[in-house]
């Protein structure tokens, strides 16, 4: 294939029922695109038929890899994995449900044109106007999600940031290097360290607003914003050691 421009990464943990589906919209999109692709999911050990629909899949999505281990360590080990393996200039990973649509590379590829090293999505209208969201989270959730991005930037100094978790960020190659090399935390509050990361070594970060389509299905629970709690301060505490110098 030669140098390769785009890499896209789809971490996959039980997404037998959904992964054809976000692939072949995926698949439609990019064959219309003139730049060179790979699209890579990562089967995160998970415990139904992924691995066998993407093996199906393998000859009908073009450029599509397939990585796979055995045992389940959470969404943020799976993107580190799916990056560090990657091959193109720009790395983006998205949400195996196409929350966020594969056409929002429109508004993020031009941002890596104009010097920026990370462009992140956020459904927010705090970090954009535009921001805008189908089907919106319960307000259990929005309540919960409140909370938790409050945190993030009182316990993490991230101030500004209103939509850390928004699955569907990319990055320079350059960006990969410095960032995914430290990262630590495996499981779902593996975004602000991301941010963090990107900030200790003076990245250049900019903000796109997605129109968000809320799965019910989404395996974020209740449980997981406590978990989440959890590795914030392992965050902080792995800043207080000078875990990340």
């Amino acid at each position: 294939m030669g140098e390769i421009f785009l890499s896209l990464i789809i971490p996959a943990f039980n997404e037998q029922n959904r992964i054809t589906k976000t692939l072949r919209e995926i698949d439609e999109y990019l064959r219309k695109k003139q730049f060179s692709y790979e699209i890579l999911v990562v089967n995160d050990g998970s415990r139904d038929n992924t691995l066998v629909v993407l093996e199906r899949l393998k000859d009908k999505i073009k450029n599509l890899k397939i990585l796979s281990y055995e045992q389940n360590r959470g969404k943020g080990f799976a993107v580190k994995f799916g990056m560090e393996n990657a091959k193109g200039k720009i790395r983006v990973f998205t949400d195996a449900d196409n929350s966020t649509s594969i056409d929002h590379l429109e508004k993020m590829l031009p941002e890596f044109e104009r010097g920026y090293d990370l462009v992140i999505g956020t459904r927010d209208k705090r970090d954009h106007p535009e921001a805008r969201q189908v089907f919106p989270q319960p307000k259990w959730r929005i309540f919960l999600g409140d909370c938790f991005n409050l945190l993030v930037q009182a316990i993490l100094g991230l101030w500004g940031f209103w939509d850390t978790q928004c699955g569907f960020k990319g990055f320079t190659e350059k960006a990969v290097s410095l960032i995914f090399p430290k990262c630590k935390i495996e499981r779902f509050a593996f975004d602000p360290e991301i941010l963090i990361l990107a900030k200790k070594n003076k990245l250049k970060i900019k903000k796109i607003p997605v129109l968000w389509k809320n799965d019910p299905e989404s395996k974020v629970k209740l449980k997981s914003v406590f978990n989440m709690l959890k590795d914030l301060l392992r965050i902080r505490f792995f800043l207080f050691l000078k875990k990340y110098d």
